[in-house]
């Protein structure tokens, strides 16, 4: 018979119920990978006219006795008290939790190469501004080309009458957006009125219409939290102000999921977004409450997809800076 380890010896009839000991052909005791097999021979009259019609249980028992009949007294007790346990042993190990159970192995992620240093675009990025040029942006009210100026690499807002906001050609639902900005070290003015402007996660309209993300100097500079940088403007306080003084570059990471719309124009799902402002969380899966107004309460106007604004602020003080602008879209 071998080797069976105690823990691993299970009993397995072939034949299902026994109507006699005739019947039985041949138990199987499977282990770790080993088989034994014992093909019986017809037993005598007495042995048989002992078994009775039985179950597969008894007969499982009985016909093991018969099979082992050679085997010395203290290997068969060995083995009839093995199967007295077996059952409960099995339904033990039936109940183990299996790690394979919660592998998943599909869908595959698809490979994307990080940039060469913190802030470099990844290689399924789209470009919007890497200080060349300003092919990819529009002016917001009339969708001829953007006007904004380009001084050392960085795209210069253009505050003269006239120009106004700019905004993307694409079109974008669902992303992940990289932009950074400068306040000038110069900056004058205080308040909403040192350093405003704005970034539109998703832009609905010529002028202000969207989604504000807030820009300014929050740099030792009071104002209402809800408007300061980090801000989703007059929506969200941010969890932290990660200002640096004027005149160093600053960095918006942003999560954006685009609302939803029901075939009539309601509400499906609300808006969200989760903003890292210089490495530090300041928003996080923030839920809008409809687009961001500077007067009165946020509301809901249904769209698909929308362009990406940045906003030429009317306060006086310096012209702000962007630059490294990207975006991943995301399923």
């Amino acid at each position: 018979m071998g080797s069976l380890p105690v823990y691993r010896l299970l009993l397995h009839w072939q034949e299902g119920k026994l109507a006699g000991i005739r019947d039985f052909r041949y138990a199987r005791y499977v282990t770790d990978g080993a088989e034994w097999r014992s093909s019986s021979r017809a037993p005598q009259a007495g042995r048989a006219a002992n078994t009775g019609s039985r179950g597969a249980s008894g007969g499982a028992l009985w016909c093991m006795l018969i099979s082992t009949m050679t085997l010395q007294p203290v290997k068969l007790l060995v083995i009839a008290s093995l199967l007295a346990v077996g059952p409960a042993i099995a339904a033990q190990e039936a109940s183990t939790p299996n790690p394979q159970a919660t592998e998943a192995w599909s869908p595959v992620p698809p490979v994307v190469t990080p940039g060469a240093t913190m802030g470099a675009p990844p290689s399924d990025a789209i470009i919007l501004f890497d200080g060349r040029n300003l092919n990819e942006w529009v002016s917001a009210q009339d969708h001829t080309p953007a006007r904004w100026l380009i001084r050392d690499g960085a795209m210069v807002v253009n505050k003269a009458p006239g120009v106004g906001n700019i905004e993307t050609r694409r079109r974008f639902r669902d992303y992940q957006l990289h932009i950074e900005w400068r306040i000038p070290a110069d900056v004058t003015g205080s308040g909403q009125a040192r350093g405003n402007s704005g970034v539109f996660l998703a832009s609905t309209g010529p002028g202000d219409g969207g989604y504000e993300l807030q820009v300014l100097d929050s740099y030792s500079n009071s104002t209402y939290v809800n408007g300061m940088a980090g801000s989703l403007y007059k929506q969200s306080i941010p969890l932290a102000n990660a200002a640096r003084r004027p005149g160093r570059w600053q960095a918006y990471d942003v999560v954006w999921t685009a609302p939803r719309f029901n075939s009539d124009g309601s509400l499906k799902r609300p808006a969200y977004a989760t903003v890292f402002w210089n490495g530090v969380l300041v928003d996080d899966h923030f839920e809008l409450k409809g687009q961001t107004l500077y007067i009165g309460k946020p509301f809901y106007k249904a769209y698909d997809e929308a362009p990406i604004k940045l906003q030429a602020h009317g306060d006086p003080s310096q012209p702000i800076s962007f630059r490294n602008i990207w975006v991943r879209e995301l399923p």
